[in-house]
């Protein structure tokens, strides 16, 4: 491939890695370790939960209420038989109508009989077995979204307890139903709870960014939603990434924005649009939690979501979340800084025809002479093209992105 500066690369979404102003990373990634709940993050941090973003599989995108616990199991079983296990997805994660309407006699949560007949703990146990870990949905209000069984407003001892009890490893915590309080007063009540249960839950605030989560957020949980519940198609995703952006000062180790769960394989967007997705989720170290039914997946499903290379961005041990640095019209250059001195960065078309987009190595903070030379490691393709200097380009179709690794010479 030729060697210029503007050397034009097939599309597909683009990833590079390079040099960047360590200290200055650093000091963007510490932000949100400071301030008031800087001892219960330090909690949540010893109790190992949050080092990386999230990775697993949430039942609500492709299933909503039909759940039981045949699907769970087979879910688990799938989760392992793919090799999605192997790359570091480990969660299966309940999302809402897993229980009765009401509670029993003593206040505690039942699982619903129909669905569930063997109940939470034998799940969990399946679960475990499996060498994974099992996640359950409660809402921060009287009811859950679904109107099918009651929240946890009020039960948050109580329900941490019973979750500790059952095996329960992340909790999924909704906004429905709140009775008009505001989450800051709601959600650090459960986050209290779960600390003192007796088990380390990871903890999944998700009140739709309504009062700028990010912001007090990280003292409580291990990861906030920023943004409004994901839909199966471009625009839906395209507005997620562009909300969740504004807040990437405040993510790092122990705590991560979450512009919602993943849609890949779901069937509503194209491949080159799943692979957007899944780039700047990873760029953007977002919890990886897959939404379509992975028992049935095709091979451009799979080749996606396991692809190793971009998952190792996501789960890189620097933690500190990539953004949208470069903006010409509906061409974008999104960039953030990787362990070993490294940058991420993903050239984005977001328009509606072909075009070339190009990062200059001072658009992705990179104190490098012009000239310059670095390896560029394509991370769809997974071939390592010859080196280049100043700038890279790609020539990418509609909605298109492309991924490299960067690494001076």
């Amino acid at each position: 491939m030729a060697t210029s500066a503007s050397a034009t690369v097939a599309a597909f979404c683009f990833l590079l890695i390079l040099n960047v102003d360590a200290a200055a990373a650093v000091r963007h990634g510490q932000k949100m370790m400071t301030g008031g709940g800087r001892n219960i993050r330090r909690n949540l941090i010893d109790n190992g939960l949050g080092r990386a973003p999230p990775m697993g599989w949430n039942s609500w995108n492709h299933f909503g209420c039909n759940i039981q616990e045949k699907l769970i199991r087979e879910t688990a079983d799938a989760m392992v038989t793919s090799g999605l296990a192997a790359l570091g997805y480990q969660y299966i994660n309940l999302d809402d109508c897993w229980a009765e309407l009401n509670r029993d006699s003593k206040g505690n949560f039942v699982p619903k009989a129909s669905a569930f007949p063997a109940g939470i703990k034998a799940l969990a146990d399946y679960v475990h077995a499996k060498g994974l870990k099992l996640g359950i949905y409660s809402d921060a209000g009287t009811q859950t979204c679904s109107k099918t069984m009651p929240g946890s407003l009020g039960h948050e001892e109580q329900d941490a307890k019973t979750f500790a009890s059952w095996g329960v490893d992340y909790l999924k915590y909704d906004n429905c139903f709140n009775t008009g309080t505001s989450p800051k007063e709601r959600y650090p009540i459960m986050s209290k709870a779960l600390l003192n249960s007796g088990r380390p839950i990871f903890f999944s605030l998700c009140e739709w960014g309504r009062e700028d989560p990010a912001t007090w957020a990280p003292k409580i949980g291990n990861s906030w939603r920023t943004t409004g519940d994901i839909k199966d198609n471009w625009n839906s995703m395209t507005s997620l990434a562009d909300q969740n952006d504004k807040w990437a000062s405040y993510a790092g180790p122990g705590g991560y924005n979450d512009p919602d769960m993943l849609e890949v394989g779901n069937g509503g967007m194209t491949t080159e649009e799943y692979r957007a997705h899944f780039s700047i989720w990873a760029l953007a170290k977002a919890p990886l939690l897959i939404g379509c039914d992975i028992r049935a997946m095709d091979k451009i499903t799979f080749e996606i979501l396991g692809n190793k290379e971009v998952i190792a961005v996501n789960q890189d041990k620097f933690g500190v979340q990539g953004k949208k640095v470069k903006k010409e019209g509906d061409l974008e250059v999104w960039a953030g800084p990787l362990s070993g001195n490294r940058v991420a960065v993903v050239l984005w078309n977001r328009g509606s025809s072909k075009a070339t987009v190009t990062a200059n190595w001072s658009d992705i903070g990179l104190k490098l002479n012009h000239s310059t030379v670095v390896n560029a490691r394509d991370l769809w393709q997974h071939k390592t093209i010859l080196p280049i200097n100043g700038q890279i380009a790609a020539n990418l179709e509609s909605h298109a992105c492309k991924m490299f690794v960067l690494t001076p010479q």
